[in-house]
């Protein structure tokens, strides 16, 4: 019959909104009491208007628009019922979405993608009959007003397939002019482009995008700006250190603004940053029945990746890793320059021989460096092959074969043979990039590095000093391209490109000049989306992309450092710390060979000294600065650690200003200049306390001319000060009433005499004056008390009742002076002169609040008295402490009963503890680390035994 050999499918003519004030204008039947109209449509935009009609008679007009991704219905007249009226969601990605719109008498439904999950329908009371035109993706405007009379904008994207009541629109008539009109379409072609393809978002940045540019979404990321390019955490501990940061777990990114992500860090704070990187498996593992055939391996995984550790160990100035093995019988050379029977695989996936302490390539262990091996004909101590417990342990710092691995152990299988290791985590110190910088001495002078040509991004960081008005930092030409940071004036730093379309340039602006020899910090980045600027903390600047630029910087000539190509005014000053997409430049190897550059640069002290508290004096160094806390009463990496301690009934702290024995030893005119030498005019006390208990004495300050100072709770809880600086007069006493000071919170004490003039500072809130009368000199200062007076002293009555029971309580960061008595007894026992009676304990008293306090100090008086560890010995250890303690109580009353067998009898003790402590390893056979260091320390407290009592 009548067919043909071919499907002749209905052209599909897609219609492009250009702008935000583009329509379509289709002709409707006016006066129909059912209207029904469909299309398919596709945006990146989360608003725009979609479809708009006035109706007649009384039925007013409808709008159908996106809002937030979804499709909306709104009418002339407020009806409540529609305004929840909404169907569909995330309707703006892209993709073609299709919407069928009816209604009919009082009833109205929105249907997208023919889903009814996705459908409303609602009634209004109203009566709706259709108009005379439909208006899609805007309206026309007269004059600046829209006809439409809508809060949002017009449609951006494509449409297709429309149809009023089910008859399709023919689109190539509305081209023609034949059917309707329109204003500012593009018809045949849907122009809407994919701005997240390419994804131009960084480091796993989610794209989104409108009609006009897209963004990036960098929540969890660990990256910030426009794209998702610049890192939000610091490189290294040691950049949070000089932060101000304390120690801590932190988060740093290794490689800046590379691909690495960041990962979690322990930053141990110290005179000397570490930055500790832990792993699966820290535990002591013993080892049994291993050979060449059946080795034990062990891998360890660490909470970064290896290439995570690379980038760290790279940075870091020095790194290492603890790696214990304990043997019995288990060796770890067959024979020296052997085949090895254990060894350890690093980051490289090689083998290596040696061990802890020992260098590279050499198959010893540290004893055999040392000549100090157990046996002298072995170079480890594990090589003896000795039926008992010995070990060879030591540091790894060889950095290119950190971290540790795997360790393989091949020697345990002979009878009574075993072994135990244990890998410490990786330890790194400082960094090497942070400090790396470069003394530029002339204008004509300047480094080069390699360009940045066909990055997409190009972000700079780097800190500067100097006395200069002006100066170039760095440049980076190409034939048309180019990227220029100067400092173009004391106070303005500039921020200068071009990448195709003519320069643009960014400027911050300071409100304080940048030339006053002080570290300044620089960051500057250009993306696709715009460039930034960012000097100190002073609001970052921005400047958008100018259009039809090109995406990928064209830089062919070096990059100049200091100085500039173009000839321009060059840098004087001091650069360290540059970094160009999170690479690290070394200025300093370059400075080495470059005339008019110095590398290194001094004076850090001018710019970070503030990190230095409470006294604490900053110390330069080649490489940054350290805090000497010798003349504060903190300690810490900062001066900021309260020391804090806690005193019971009777504890009595002396500093001895000058011991007497040496003014006795004097004669007369000795001692007049001694006396003199001690006179003070003036003097600067600072301490915090804790107690409920009154009377008491919280500070005094004897004299060898019966003068002294005395500072104690009264009864009510007064602070009393009583000055008494002349032997023939009764004391001064100032006291400070405001509150109850023995209310057992923590209460902060500032006492300032300037010669006759006292000010007293209360929590650093109450300030007071008093004058003095009793005199303005403090002659011969002999020693400084804290809790009680132990020897006779002439003092006035009411501090003897303060003195009668002492100070019971939290006393915390006491300085007198450029003397710190607490620090002195707590750190420097051996060398200050303190004396110390009763029981006198270090806690974190100072830094706690209220009831807590009371707990916190018992808590530590029991661990302060457990006594150091030893590091050194981890398998030793495990036992060691309740058994010096027992030790200890046996040995005294032993030496009380028996002195002449003191000695023979202490051993025999010693040997049934052991004997007792093995039998409990034997119960606890699940606990073979247990077991492992009951024998290990009996082992190796047997063999101190054999020199313990010399007489």
């Amino acid at each position: 019959g009548n067919m043909s050999f071919s499907c002749l499918e209905p052209r599909v003519v897609p219609v492009t909104f250009l702008s935000s004030s583009s329509y379509l204008a289709l002709p409707g039947t006016s006066g129909q009491d059912e209207v029904f109209i469909s299309f398919q449509f596709r945006t990146w935009n989360q608003e725009g208007l979609l479809l708009s009609s006035k109706l007649q008679q009384a039925s007013g007009g409808f709008l159908l628009y996106l809002s937030d991704g979804k499709v909306k219905i709104s009418l002339d007249r407020p009806v409540k019922a529609l305004s929840d009226v909404t169907a569909g969601t995330g309707l703006n990605n892209g993709q073609w979405h299709s919407v069928s719109f009816s209604a009919k008498r009082n009833r109205i439904s929105v249907i997208v993608d023919n889903d009814v999950m996705s459908s409303a329908h609602v009634s209004i009371p109203l009566q709706i009959y259709s108009g005379d035109a439909f208006y899609f993706g805007g309206c026309p405007s007269s004059g600046n007003i829209s006809e439409c009379n809508t809060s949002f904008g017009g449609f951006q994207g494509c449409m297709r397939l429309i149809s009023i009541g089910n008859k399709a629109v023919d689109m190539i008539s509305v081209q023609q002019n034949i059917f309707g009109n329109f204003s500012d379409l593009q018809i045949d072609l849907c122009g809407i482009i994919d701005r997240c393809l390419p994804n131009y978002c960084e480091h796993d940045g989610e794209c989104s995008q409108s009609w006009n540019s897209f963004y990036c979404n960098c929540a969890n990321t660990g990256y910030k700006g426009a794209t998702c390019h610049y890192p939000i955490y610091e490189q290294s501990c040691e950049a949070y250190k000089h932060r101000g940061n304390t120690s801590g777990f932190y988060n740093i990114d290794s490689d800046g603004s590379g691909p690495l992500r960041p990962f979690l860090v322990y930053c141990n704070m110290t005179d000397t940053t570490w930055t500790v990187i832990q792993h699966n498996n820290t535990n002591l593992t013993r080892v049994k029945s291993a050979n060449r055939e059946n080795p034990h391996n062990v891998f360890f995984k660490y909470s970064a990746s290896l290439d995570q550790l690379q980038a760290t160990i790279n940075h870091a100035e020095h790194c290492e890793q603890e790696l214990a093995y304990h043997c019995k019988k288990s060796r770890i050379l067959d024979k020296p320059d052997g085949m090895p029977l254990s060894w350890w695989i690093g980051r490289t996936n090689e083998t290596q021989t040696y061990w802890g302490g020992s260098l590279p390539a050499v198959q010893k262990c540290s004893c055999g460096l040392e000549g100090s091996c157990v046996d002298s004909q072995h170079y480890c101590n594990c090589d003896a092959d000795r039926d008992e417990w010995t070990n060879d342990t030591g540091f790894l710092s060889y950095k290119d074969h950190l971290p540790v691995t795997e360790i393989v152990i091949t020697d345990t299988y002979r009878p009574n043979s075993e072994a135990a290791y244990k890998l410490g985590p990786l330890l790194c110190r400082g960094d090497r990039t942070f400090w790396n910088s470069a003394s530029f001495n002339t204008e004509t002078s300047y480094l080069h590095f390699p360009t940045f040509h066909g990055e997409l991004s190009a972000d700079v960081s780097f800190f500067f000093k100097t006395t200069a008005s002006s100066g170039v930092f760095l440049e980076n030409l190409g034939i048309q391209d180019f990227i220029r940071i100067e400092l173009y004036s004391p106070s303005e730093v500039v921020f200068s490109f071009d990448v195709g379309n003519g320069p643009s340039e960014v400027t911050v602006q300071s409100l304080t000049s940048l030339n006053d020899n002080q570290w300044h910090y620089v960051k500057a980045e250009r993306n696709i989306k715009e460039a930034t600027l960012q000097v100190d903390r002073l609001p970052q600047r921005s400047h958008g992309a100018p259009p039809d630029g090109h995406i990928r910087l064209q830089l062919n000539s070096q990059l100049f450092v200091g100085g500039t190509a173009s000839r321009q005014k060059g840098f004087l000053g001091c650069i360290r710390s540059l970094q160009l997409n999170g690479m690290a430049l070394d200025l300093e190897e370059r400075a080495k060979i470059t005339p008019g550059v110095e590398p290194g640069c001094p004076g850090h002290c001018s710019s970070y000294g503030n990190l230095c508290h409470n006294g604490g004096k900053c110390i330069e160094k080649y490489v940054g600065f350290s805090c000497d806390c010798t003349l504060s009463a903190y300690s810490g990496p900062f001066c900021k650690k309260e020391i804090s301690a806690y005193f019971e009934t009777g504890t009595s702290v002396t500093y001895n200003f000058q011991e007497y024995y040496t003014l006795a030893k004097n004669s007369s005119s000795h001692a007049s200049s001694f006396y003199a030498d001690m006179t003070l005019n003036r003097e600067a006390i600072t301490f915090a306390f804790r107690t409920t208990r009154t009377p008491s004495l919280l500070l005094y300050v004897s004299s060898f001319y019966k003068e002294y100072v005395s500072v104690i709770l009264a009864r009510n809880g007064d602070l009393q000060i009583r000055y008494k600086l002349d032997s023939h007069q009764d004391p001064d006493v100032f006291s400070i009433n405001i509150k109850n000071m023995a209310d057992g919170q923590l209460q902060h004490v500032k006492i300032n005499r300037e010669e006759e003039m006292l000010f007293v500072e209360v929590n650093q809130q109450e300030r007071m004056k008093f004058i003095l009368s009793s005199g303005t000199e403090f002659n011969a200062i002999k020693s400084l008390t804290l809790g009680k007076i132990l020897v006779n002293s002439d003092v006035d009555e009411e501090t003897m009742k303060a003195n009668s029971q002492g100070f019971i309580g939290c006393l915390s960061a006491v300085q007198f002076n450029h003397i710190a008595p607490l620090k002195a007894a707590l750190h420097h026992t051996s060398s200050a002169p303190v004396i110390v009676k009763g029981r006198f304990t270090e806690s974190s008293c100072g830094t706690l609040t209220g009831a807590d306090s009371t707990s916190s100090e018992t808590t530590h008086s029991f661990a302060d008295h457990s006594g150091p560890t030893d590091e050194r010995e981890p398998l030793a250890n495990a036992i060691r402490s309740d058994a010096a303690i027992i030790g200890g109580v046996i040995a005294v009353v032993i030496f009380i009963l028996l002195c002449i067998t003191a000695i023979a009898i202490r051993i025999y003790k010693k040997k049934g503890i052991y004997s007792k402590n093995e039998a409990k390893g034997s119960e606890n056979e699940d606990s073979a680390e247990s077991a492992l260091k009951s024998e290990l320390s009996m082992q190796n407290t047997a063999n101190e035994n054999q020199k313990e009592y010399f007489f």
